[in-house]
């Protein structure tokens, strides 16, 4: 930057800090919205490396977040501080978090240096594989000898390792610790969790040229598993190879089970695969087989050997079933399943509706009575079926006033709340995550509540998450900006209670939430439809960081909710389904099995993470329905036939009412679902 741009921002700093002193000379004494307002300052100030932060920061000393202002002057100019300063704030402040950070960057800044002997008085565990990688480096500059179970046992058993790490395996290589046997127990590792690059890093170790040569054909198939098959004609028999071709069938088998298949058939007697390996490619290839719902699937599925068999194939074998509609092989499906899988929610609710098909209707109506009992998508479908009140019992965790404001004791939660209050989730985040594994059950209630009543809703829904507290459900599904979702879902001509359920299923109100696919936000949006949407309806929209506005992000997710309902005549559960997985793969999913009954359509839906979140969007929909108007629209209502014109039924008539059975009154209930958002992963299969 140019000197004159530099003297700029440093006048544009000090009139700032005039600013400030002055206002703050006339501010309400004891305001907490005017202490942070000056602490705003002051941290700007300390962030850009001004020393007038000090000045600012008078009368500070007793606020919550003071701690985080010499460490953000002492970050900024971290390249010519002394050890002796380090040392001092560290002493000052022990085992804070901007301590931690401090301390972490001081190490990286000495071992860039190669200061290992001022890196070792510092170091500390627990501060990343990084540094833990950069500490065997000092110690070897020490002329310390080094030892596989105490330096890099716990390394070793990572499924990556950054690059920093690098240097520490040369070393360890060098002192002949990576030792074939240890080499392959990673190298096998990451090929059977599919990690390419720490399968190839790790090879690079090996010294025998046959075992490079067999490393090689397992990162193949990992790359280019056709690749690796073709080939696969011309390798020699052996252990590793066998397990490269099964490794290799798999992956294909993901993309083209076809080509799998195919593959598979001629390499099947060419090599002396074990009992084990044959029953892993016959059930991958009737799973994929199943997946894609072909001719000859559920046969396939019910053919398999018991020693071949696995949960996901089992739980396909219903799902195939389910799709024809061949309600004595649902059955037989179920019988197959494992004990604890028979117990789920899920297939019990396919039970009662293949006893019913079978013309067993006592049978379905005690498994659905059983049902009905539960806050579940499946107990509110069985309630339907029954034309029963959905048991929904309602707690409140029992915190008045005082109690709650008491969690502000701890000085952890008080830091995490005062960055809460400062519009700085991810610090705020950061100091309750460090202050809650140290609190007992009832501060964590205390605080909890706190959070909910304060607006930091996603630490209530993640802390009321098992037991009777799943009976919190004010806490645990809050009406928050509740006249902004109204507006603007009203706006775009949907549900409320359709925005609100999205919002809790895809980031339960962390407000900037990121997945991995950058989708940003209360409603996950991409940056790129964001962009789309406010070109197409004339909203402002200023970039991917606006997204974690809540007033951006809802006006643009109802508008995006409502193209997506559009698309499938205004369908909401179809529309869930496009909003997560995209409205292509719903389509082909249309083509193949539209004919389906809503809830046989869930089922049969191929992705994993979709079905999840259709049912947990529809069992939230339920429940924030009641929670908006006392009476929820029936879950069936929701569910229109595909093909069919949604239009929400209007009156009394069409809502159902909610009962709190004094049976159950007392039970800890099942979960709705979980607590977690739903990750972005787009059209994960099985």
């Amino acid at each position: 930057m140019p000197s004159h741009a530099l003297r700029r921002g440093h006048a544009a700093l000090v009139v700032l800090a005039i600013a400030l002193l002055a206002w703050r000379s006339v501010a309400h004494a004891g305001d907490p919205d005017d202490q942070r307002a000056v602490f705003r300052g002051a941290w700007a100030a300390a962030q850009q490396g001004d020393p007038g932060w000090k000045k600012l920061a008078q009368g500070l000393d007793d606020d919550p977040l003071y701690p985080y202002l010499p460490a953000a002057a002492l970050e900024h100019d971290l390249a010519d501080a002394s050890a002796a300063q380090v040392q001092a704030y560290l002493d000052r402040y022990p085992g804070l978090i901007p301590a931690h950070d401090l301390r972490r960057d001081y190490l990286l800044l000495l071992a860039q240096r190669h200061d290992w002997t001022t890196f070792r008085a510092f170091y500390q565990p627990g501060l990343g594989d990084a540094l833990a990688c950069r500490d065997i480096e000092a110690r070897w500059a020490a002329g310390t000898r080094l030892d596989f179970e105490r330096d890099l046992a716990a390394l070793w058993d990572q499924p990556s390792l950054p690059a920093a790490c690098d240097s520490a395996l040369d070393l360890a290589a060098q002192a002949g610790l990576l030792t074939p046997t240890r080499l392959w127990q990673r190298i096998d590792r990451a090929a059977a969790t599919g990690y390419a690059a720490t399968l190839a890093a790790t090879a690079t170790y090996l010294t025998n040229d046959a075992d490079r040569a067999a490393a090689a054909r397992l990162q193949r198939a990992l790359d280019d598993p056709q690749s690796a098959l073709d080939q696969a004609q011309d390798w020699p028999d052996g252990p590793r190879a066998r397990a490269a071709v099964v490794l290799a069938v798999r992956r294909l088998a993901i993309r083209d089970d076809d080509a799998a298949q195919a593959a598979w058939k001629q390499l099947a007697a060419r090599f002396a695969f074990d009992a084990a390996q044959r029953d892993q490619v016959a059930a991958v290839l009737a799973l994929y087989r199943a997946t894609d719902y072909e001719d000859g699937a559920l046969a396939a599925l019910t053919a398999l050997p018991d020693s071949a068999q696995t949960p996901v194939t089992r739980e396909w074998r219903v799902r195939v079933a389910l799709a024809r509609e061949d309600w004595p092989a649902v059955l037989a499906a179920l019988d197959a399943l494992a004990p604890d899988q028979q117990q789920q929610a899920e297939w019990q609710y396919w039970r009662a509706r293949a006893l019913a098909k079978l013309d067993h209707p006592q049978q379905a109506q005690a498994q659905f009575a059983a049902l009905a009992r539960r806050p579940t998508f499946y107990g509110f479908l069985a309630a339907d079926r029954l034309d029963q009140p959905y048991a929904l019992c309602p707690l409140q965790p029992g915190v008045d006033d005082a109690q709650a404001e008491s969690a502000l004791d701890d000085p952890g939660l008080a830091r995490a709340f005062e960055w809460f209050a400062l519009d700085q989730p991810t610090l705020a985040r950061r100091e309750w995550n460090a202050a809650w594994p140290q609190l007992d059950a009832a501060q964590r209630l205390r605080a909890a509540d706190l959070a909910y009543r304060r607006g930091w809703y996603d630490r209530a829904i993640f802390a009321f998450s098992d037991g009777r507290a799943l009976r919190y459900y004010d806490q645990r599904f809050p009406l928050g900006r509740r006249h902004l979702v109204v507006q603007q879902s009203q706006a775009a001509g949907i549900d409320p209670a359709w925005t609100y359920a999205i919002i809790r299923t895809e980031s339960a109100w962390v407000s900037n939430a990121r997945s991995d696919a950058d989708a940003r936000g209360l409603m996950q949006l991409l940056p790129g439809t964001a962009a789309r949407l406010a070109r197409a309806d004339d909203l402002p929209y200023g970039g991917a960081d606006d997204l974690d506005h809540a007033g951006t992000n809802i006006t643009l997710g109802t508008r995006y909710l409502a193209r997506m309902a559009a698309r499938f005549n205004g369908s909401p559960w179809l529309a869930s389904a496009a909003y997560n997985a995209g409205a292509q793969p719903v389509a082909r999913w249309l083509d193949a099995r539209g004919a389906l009954a809503p809830d046989l359509f869930i089922a049969t839906i191929p992705y994993r993470e979709t079905r999840g979140y259709v049912e947990s969007v529809l069992a939230f929909s339920l429940i924030y329905d009641w929670r908006l108007h006392g009476t929820p629209l029936a879950l069936s209502a929701r569910m229109p036939r595909i093909g069919a014109v949604f239009a929400p039924p209007a009156g009394s008539a069409a809502r159902r009412a909610v009962l709190c059975p004094v049976a159950i009154a007392d039970e800890a209930p099942a979960a709705a679902a979980s607590a977690q958002p739903v990750p972005k992963t787009r059209g994960a299969p099985r």
